[in-house]
Formats: structure tokens, C-alpha cells, sequence
């Protein structure tokens, strides 16, 4: 039967049914649901990468959370590194490695990362869960969208909005989270105490979340991503893609299951538009290669499952390269073409960098000071005609635990330290103590005029089992 409807936008679609929908809103996407091998992978990274987002702030570590870069103390905790602001270098390098790994992998595998890992496609993956199951199929979300507003649409959409408002705002949350210990916001949360920053940046990323994941999705990818437009420089005609084999494929039609397609003059592609309709940007695979294809791999799963009803072979839409697609090189000669020399030469070379950025980590100083001049009291002669120079000592302690120390100074015969010789800092504490060294009137008198460099040591005595010893040098003035 076919629906009355007065039609709004010139927009036509038949369903399976035979209904027929005269209004559908302008350029919207509604994703076939798909099943196969990679929407399986695609899950498993769904359900990893998001326990690791919304479960680390509440792993405890050394009686705090896991990770935490509390901007309130100034301290960056990753599990059992503690830093400081000055380590920032760490953070910048890590987002460096992480950056020349993607470039890596798109070298190798095109654009996997934003098919199966990138938050957008995690995300819409997510919304497009909820809006499956409460607004059904893709069939039945057409026919929703066009119908007019009955209590069960009001209860389906209401529903819809309201768990992707929870999830939003729970990603919010957490997110804010990474900044502010997560157990004092939750206690916050319970008595509508939130502060006005954590409010913002929880209501800001939030709504970042529900407009990008529940409407923007496919024009993220198509449009505002930067990392579609650059990847072509990435890639060359032995990198991975997702293909369509247009040799065997073409030329497309339909046909019934028994039929045999070279008595009819056509390929194994029946035609069917699967492909595209589950794809999340809505391009066909079968026009080529297109910086809109985000490598979800969706097509594949769809169109083997074609093949296997059809009793033809799968993978007329598979990983492959430009290359093997037009040479059409078996498995064994498409990988050894993809690890190539120069994707090895790069492996080897971010393996490097890696190892270098673990082993400064591990080899980082348990502790840190530097000496600092008191500019306004250069030098001074004091009792006896001793000369002293005044200096400020900047101690921060890079552990957990409490740190005793013991300053020595390292010089001319009779230079002594005045001030502390031994301190204590609690756990990742920073201190500034005021010091002072004197010269001895003799040696002075034989050095006035010069600018005589030192050395300050710094030597961790406690914990006992793990000795430290750091230098700082510095300058001691002696006047005329």
C-alpha cells in the first residue's frame, strides 16, 4: 500500500515493502546495520578504547587516581611517574610518537585508524547503537523521520535524545575528570557543587559529543577533519586500501542465484547497493579510491555476505593495494610489496625513538634543584672580611614517597655553605630554601676581582637504598 503523503522536499525511496516515502530529510545518512568479521573488530576497539577512557580515572595509584593532570597543584601523574610542569617535554614528546605512529600506519593501512579507533567513528558507533535499537532499522527510522508526530515517535525520539544527553554528559564528566580528581567531582555531582570551570568544560564537551557523534558524524569525516585532505600524501599505490575489483566485478546487473553470470555478460557484482548503504559517508566503493572512504571496512563485511549467498568467491571488495588490484597479485606478493623497504626503514626508525623516549623516562633523576643568584645581593663582605654570596635553592621532589638530601658545595679551599645542609621534602613537593656561601678573608683577598665557577651536589640520602647525586653549577663573585 502505498502511503498518501503530501510531499515537502522533491525526495523519493521505495522500501523493501513497497511503501513508498515521499519525504526524507535532505542529504541524511541512515546506516544499514552490518555484521561480519570487521564490524566484530570495530566493537572489540569500541569496548577497549572506552573502558580505557572511562575507566582509568578510576583506577587507583599510590592512594590517587591512575592519571591525573591536576591543574590545581601543578602535577601530571601517569601511573607511577609523577611530573611537573617543567616536564611537559615528556607529554609533548609522547603526542609526537603518537602522531608519527598514525602517519605510520596510514603509510601502511590507509586510513584503519578512522574506521575502527578514531573517538568520532567510536562515538557515532555508540549513538547509532542506541538510535538502532530504539528507533529500529534503517528502514524504519526513514519511515519515522517522514511520519508525523505520534506518541510513539514523541516516546521513541524522547527516549533517543535523552540517553544520548546521559552518555554525553557522562563523557563530559569523565573527561573533566582527567583534570580534576574524579572522585572529588562525583561527591560535587551529588550535591549540584560543581565549580564554574569544571561546569563549562563538562557542558562544553559534552556538547561537543552529542552534536558531533549524534548529528554532524559523516561531515566531521568529509569536511572539518584535517586528516582527510593530507592522508593522500601519506600513502602511495602499495599502501593498504579498501577496493573494489572492478575486473571481476564489472559488469554489474542483477541476476537470480542460479544463473551463471558470464552467460549473461556480467560480473560477480549484482548491484545491490549494499555496499553504500552501509557505508557511514555514503560514498560507493565501487567508484574508486576517495578521501571520504574512512577504511571501516563495513563494504567488505556486506558484500562477502552477498557472495556467500550467491555461492561466488568473497573479497570482490577487500583490503588491497592500487597496485594488486592492477596487477592481480596474490596475498603473498601484496604483503611483501606493503612491508616494503621504506615502511620498514620507518618501523625501525619509530622503534628507535621510542626506545629513547623509555629509556629517558626510566633514567629520569628521582629529584631536581637548581641554584638561582639573589640578583638584589650580589656579593657582600661579612664578619672577619669574608666574602658571601647569596643564592635561592629550588628543590622538587619527583617521587611519591619522602626524599632526605644533603647540599654540599664543591670549590676553592675554605668555601662553606651557609644555611641548611640537609632537607626533607614530602612526596612531589617543590621547595625553594634561601643559601648562602662564604669565602674565607685569605683566599678572598687572593681572588678579588674574579668570578669563580662552583658547584653545588645535591645527594639523595633517603631512601637509603637508592643513593643520588646531582651537580649544579654556578657562578660565586668575589669584589674588589
Amino acid at each position: 500500500m502505498v502511503k498518501k503523503i503530501i510531499p515537502i522536499l522533491p525526495v523519493a525511496n521505495t522500501f523493501d515493502d513497497g511503501s513508498l516515502l515521499l519525504i526524507e530529510p535532505k542529504n541524511k545518512i541512515y546506516v544499514r546495520a552490518v555484521t561480519g568479521w570487521f564490524a566484530a573488530w570495530r566493537w572489540v576497539l569500541v569496548w577497549a578504547t572506552q573502558l580505557v577512557f572511562y575507566g582509568l580515572p578510576w583506577l587507583p595509584w599510590n592512594e590517587r587516581q591512575a592519571v591525573l593532570f591536576d591543574l590545581g597543584t601543578q602535577r601530571f601523574y601517569l601511573f607511577g611517574l609523577a611530573l611537573y610542569p617543567q616536564d611537559l617535554i615528556y607529554l609533548a614528546v609522547l603526542l609526537m610518537l603518537a602522531a608519527l605512529l598514525l602517519f605510520f600506519v596510514t603509510a601502511v593501512a590507509g586510513r584503519v585508524w578512522c574506521g575502527f579507533a578514531c573517538p568520532q567513528t567510536v562515538y557515532t558507533e555508540m549513538f547509532l547503537w542506541v538510535e538502532r535499537h530504539l528507533e529500529g532499522s534503517h528502514h524504519a527510522r526513514k519511515r519515522l523521520d517522514a511520519s508525523g508526530w505520534t506518541v510513539e515517535k514523541i516516546a521513541r525520539k524522547g527516549g533517543k535524545q535523552a540517553v544520548w544527553l546521559l552518555l554525553s554528559l557522562w563523557t563530559g564528566f569523565t573527561f573533566v575528570g582527567y583534570f580534576t580528581p574524579i572522585q572529588t567531582l562525583w561527591d560535587a555531582a551529588l550535591t549540584l557543587s560543581w565549580g564554574p570551570w569544571e561546569s563549562f568544560w563538562i557542558g562544553f564537551y559534552g556538547l561537543a559529543t552529542y552534536v558531533n557523534a549524534g548529528y554532524l558524524r559523516e561531515q566531521m569525516c568529509k569536511h572539518a577533519c584535517p586528516y582527510g585532505r593530507f592522508q593522500g600524501a601519506m600513502m602511495d599505490r602499495d599502501t593498504l586500501i579498501i577496493g573494489y575489483d572492478e575486473a571481476r566485478g564489472e559488469a554489474r546487473g542483477s541476476r537470480g542465484r542460479n544463473a551463471e553470470p558470464k552467460a549473461l555478460g556480467l560480473g560477480d557484482c549484482i548491484d545491490c547497493r549494499l555496499c553504500v548503504q552501509v557505508c557511514p559517508t555514503g560514498i560507493d566503493i565501487r567508484d574508486g579510491l576517495q578521501s571520504n572512504c574512512i577504511g571501516c571496512a563495513a563494504c567488505i563485511d556486506v558484500c562477502d555476505s552477498v557472495m556467500e549467498q550467491m555461492q561466488y568467491p568473497q573479497g570482490l571488495i577487500r583490503y588491497t593495494t592500487q597496485n594488486g588490484l592492477a596487477q592481480g597479485w596474490d596475498k603473498p606478493t601484496l604483503l611483501k610489496r606493503v612491508l616494503r623497504k621504506r615502511v620498514l626503514v620507518y618501523a625501525a626508525l619509530l622503534l628507535a625513538a621510542v626506545l629513547a623516549f623509555v629509556a629517558s623516562v626510566g633514567l629520569r633523576s628521582p629529584f631536581r634543584f637548581d641554584v638561582v643568584r639573589d640578583r638584589g645581593v650580589l656579593a657582600r663582605v661579612v664578619n672577619d672580611g669574608a666574602v658571601e654570596n647569596v643564592y635561592r635553592l629550588h628543590v622538587m621532589n619527583a617521587t611519591e614517597e619522602v626524599q632526605r638530601y644533603r647540599v654540599a658545595v664543591l670549590g676553592p679551599a675554605g668555601l662553606a655553605l651557609i644555611g641548611p645542609v640537609e632537607l626533607s621534602l614530602d612526596p612531589v613537593e617543590a621547595k625553594t630554601v634561601p643559601l648562602g656561601l662564604q669565602l674565607p678573608y685569605a683566599t678572598a683577598s687572593a681572588l678579588a676581582g674574579q668570578t669563580l665557577v662552583i658547584q653545588l651536589e645535591m645527594t639523595r640520602i633517603e631512601p637509603e637504598d637508592a643513593l643520588v647525586r646531582v651537580l649544579e653549577k654556578t657562578t660565586f663573585h668575589v669584589p674588589l
